[in-house]
């Protein structure tokens, strides 16, 4: 039985051969890992550039693709999710939808995507500089390899690229910037940014079905080291951990943060109300680099904006760490989040 809307089968008795692949070496019949079992690993540094005025972001990275598999890998397929908002993208022709009497422009706009999104890939070469053939499909992109990846091996290249940042009011999307006109300030949460690895597994190999708009990643863990550049009046929440907070942050910040990392009941506020309206005020355009680095994750997000009020408290783990719970919001949410 097929559900019209979902195209899903709900059918209780449906076969799972689809979700349970055919035990071996690799998984066993229950689907847990079989005692071969193994899985690729991507490490990423990159330099991350928010301009403010032309609300576009800027990066080149570095990617590490180690190969755990036990196969021979020719090429590598990686994830253009930022295409998904290009012009030509196949999300437009497959929306779909009716007329009613609430129908508005904003609605009626998407039909023909005037926004100039996706990705600009300046360069795909070698860490040395050479290079690579590559070619993109919509939101896939495939970089033929110099020379077979063996396994265990791993290969390094770098990319460089850029994009226009959506407005999420106007756009929508889970990415993207929010715009406050009463103080000409934007807000930015940044997600699904970079050109990421695509899954390679023993079920289906590369997992490079095209991303039309709705649906989940699965993608490899791996170490990220990531220089994070915003006007220097911004502050800048993230995946990782603050590694430069000496050259970030004001002396009673860092005081602040200090004091929330010896935990207790309460956060701590690192960055109060008022001095957010007076960054407000004031929109400087020097830039500032925020370096965070996170080991062993799946993916990098991060957030920053000039309007933001910052609390965190440290939560003692059992194995003796310290974990930074810290939360950023603008002052229209303050009566909720300040409580």
């Amino acid at each position: 039985m097929l559900d019209a809307q979902e195209n899903t089968n709900t059918n209780k008795f449906k076969q799972i051969d689809d979700q349970l692949s055919t035990p071996n070496v690799y998984r066993s019949a229950s689907g847990a890992p079989g005692h071969e079992y193994w899985q690729q690993r991507a490490d990423y540094k990159m330099k991350i550039k928010i301009d403010d005025e032309k609300r576009q972001l800027i990066g080149n990275q570095l990617v590490t693709y180690h190969n755990s598999s036990p196969d021979v890998l020719k090429y590598l397929w990686l994830q253009l999710d930022q295409n998904v908002r290009a012009k030509d993208s196949h999300s437009h022709d497959i929306r779909t939808g009716g007329i009613n009497q609430r129908m508005g422009m904003n609605q009626l706009s998407r039909l023909d995507p005037e926004f100039e999104g996706g990705f600009n890939i300046e360069k795909v070469e070698t860490e040395n500089g050479k290079p690579l053939k590559h070619i993109i499909n919509k939101t896939m992109m495939r970089i033929d390899l110099p020379n077979d990846l063996l396994p265990g091996a791993s290969f390094s290249f770098k990319i460089d690229w850029w994009y226009n940042i959506n407005n999420t009011r106007e756009i929508g999307g889970r990415s993207g910037y929010e715009h406050f006109e009463e103080d000409d300030n934007n807000v930015y949460v940044i997600a699904q940014y970079f050109p990421r690895m695509c899954m390679y597994n023993d079920v289906y190999g590369w997992q490079n079905k095209q991303f039309l708009g709705r649906g989940e990643f699965t993608l490899s863990f791996g170490d990220y080291e990531v220089e994070i550049s915003v006007p220097s009046d911004h502050l800048v929440s993230s995946t990782g951990e603050l590694q430069n907070a000496d050259k970030v942050l004001t002396s009673e910040q860092k005081s602040r943060l200090k004091k929330a990392a010896k935990g207790g009941l309460h956060p701590v506020t690192i960055a109060t109300y008022d001095e957010a309206e007076e960054r407000i005020k004031d929109k400087k355009t020097k830039y500032k680099t925020w370096v965070f680095h996170a080991d062993n994750v799946r993916d990098f997000a991060f957030a920053t904006s000039r309007r933001f009020i910052w609390d965190a408290l440290g939560v003692k783990m059992s194995d003796g760490r310290t974990v930074m719970a810290q939360s950023m919001w603008t002052k229209e949410g303050d009566c909720l989040w300040s409580k």
